[in-house]
């Protein structure tokens, strides 16, 4: 995703994620994300600790920091005003499964991991975009950015980003090809056997 894209993206996301928050700031939003950083990196730590309870732990650490709720309905795009109020519970339930257990089932395994916060800049009126590196004991770091906003004195994550790419935008894409095809009931059912195929796996 290039410089100009990315920028289109976030200018989208912030139309949609517009109200009801304060406006974040850089010292908060970046302390936020250290100490959220540090968490996860205490709970992927940790020694003689089952790797399906390590990616239990992630879920509820994801699951408290992530505003869900705000991301759905983005990922949902236009889809969501045309659903029926059963078929917006049914799809925020699944969705905020759907993602709890797809990241932490991918930081489930990571070690060894040193993140360090590299700056922040305001996204939008009232977000605050935290930049990373992480480094990782093999390969290359992985550059990442954390959009914060403060809502309800608490503050949240709205987005990841990485190497570029938004993952709700990406998100958001993928989910627009199901429903042109399957509308939203075949969505709804789509995450409905992703969910099922999670909880198998972790039996």
């Amino acid at each position: 995703m290039n410089y100009r894209l990315l920028i289109a993206s976030f200018m989208l996301i912030a139309a949609v994620y517009s109200g009801g928050a304060e406006a974040a700031t850089k010292e908060d939003a970046t302390k936020f994300v250290s100490n959220l950083s540090s968490q996860a990196l205490k709970t992927l730590g940790a020694n003689n600790v089952p790797l399906n309870q390590k990616e239990k732990n992630v879920r509820e650490l994801l699951s408290h920091n992530f505003d869900l709720n705000l991301i759905g309905r983005y990922v949902l795009g236009a889809a969501w005003r045309k659903a029926s109020a059963d078929q917006r519970s049914q799809y925020q339930s699944l969705f905020k499964e759907f993602v709890l257990r797809t990241y932490s089932r991918r930081f489930g395994g990571y070690a060894g991991q040193a993140f360090t916060v590299t700056g922040a800049k305001p996204i939008g009126k009232k977000d605050i975009l935290v930049s990373t590196k992480i480094a990782r004991p093999s390969g290359p770091p992985i550059l990442a950015g954390w959009r914060v906003r403060e809502k309800n004195g608490a503050h949240k994550i709205l987005d990841v980003v990485v190497a570029g790419v938004s993952m709700v935008v990406t998100q958001r894409s993928e989910f627009r090809a199901v429903i042109s095809k399957q509308g939203v009931g075949g969505l709804i059912e789509t995450l409905r056997m992703q969910v099922t195929k999670f909880s198998a796996q972790s039996k």
